[in-house]
């Protein structure tokens, strides 16, 4: 894990083009977010998908940083007071505390776009497939768009104790949560050239694990240490939001989390990859994790 942050850390260098005239006040509003650290769970999805097929890790690299950084423009913009309104995330202020609102916008903006450029230049130098690059872009439009990930956060905004109902409530989190999770292990075997049947394999075990993920989030609002989650809890419980604890009880939202975790290594396992022991050990961190 820590080599992966590393090699994305050394791509975000290079990631913005020296010679792109861009406004330096947005690059730094830009670096501020993506340099922030964090789990880096989906880079670590993308490599350790591409790399269980024997790919190539500066391919994986690459789709990695775009998905880190579509993931943190979705940050950025639910940190800011007409979403979420926190001050805090990963342990600092957030972009728009530092930066202002109207900068923060634009910042995750420009994250946003930035990632299909990263994906796209995959194919252009070489280290990709034409057809592959426009499979992960189609892809990434899919899962992070109005069908994956807006979609969920708009369901999540709209979601209020009382009137959202378990099968609601697993839409927002498929959307909001694993579809980029999902994206993640997917465009990881897109890069390595999977078969159907392994891209497939993947796309159930990113569902398992990713809606576990979120049910685990859920968890640590309740009961989690602010200090190891570098921010505020029981923010679901203000904000009235239903959450799986709250519709199913703290016991039960645990044994959810390791149900789904079975049975997404379940699904991998017989997808016939050369390796799958990081795939299970980020399956098992995820169910045990408390931050």
């Amino acid at each position: 894990m820590k080599q992966v942050s590393l090699d994305l850390e050394t791509y975000f260098d290079v990631a913005f083009p020296k010679h792109w005239d861009m406004p330096p006040a947005l690059l730094e509003s830009m670096r501020y977010s993506l340099d922030a650290g964090g789990k880096r769970l989906r880079p670590l999805l993308v490599v350790a998908a591409c790399e269980s097929l024997g790919g190539n890790r500066e391919a994986a690299i690459r789709v990695a940083a775009a998905v880190e950084m579509l993931h943190t423009y979705s940050l950025v913009h639910d940190d800011l007071p007409a979403m979420d309104d926190d001050d805090l995330r990963r342990g600092r202020p957030t972009n728009h505390k530092v930066y202002g609102e109207a900068m923060a916008i634009l910042a995750g903006d420009a994250l946003l776009t930035h990632a299909f450029y990263v994906v796209a230049s995959l194919a252009k130098d070489g280290l990709i497939a034409a057809e592959d690059a426009i499979a992960i872009v189609s892809d990434l439009s899919e899962y992070s768009g109005p069908r994956g990930m807006v979609g969920g956060q708009v369901a999540d905004m709209e979601g209020e104790q009382g009137t959202t109902d378990r099968a609601r409530l697993e839409y927002i989190h498929l959307h909001k949560t694993s579809d980029l999770i999902m994206f993640s292990l997917i465009a990881g075997g897109r890069t390595a050239g999977a078969s159907t049947h392994q891209l497939e394999a993947l796309r159930t075990f990113g569902h398992g694990i990713g809606l576990a993920f979120q049910i685990q989030d859920d968890i640590l609002d309740l009961v989690g240490d602010e200090s190891k989650l570098g921010k505020k809890t029981q923010s679901d419980v203000k904000m009235e939001k239903v959450t799986y604890p709250f519709l199913i009880g703290l016991d039960a939202s645990r044994e959810e989390v390791r149900r789904l975790t079975e049975e997404a290594k379940s699904a991998v396992d017989q997808a016939q990859l050369q390796s799958t022991e990081i795939l299970f050990a980020i399956a098992d961190y995820l169910v045990e994790r408390d931050r």
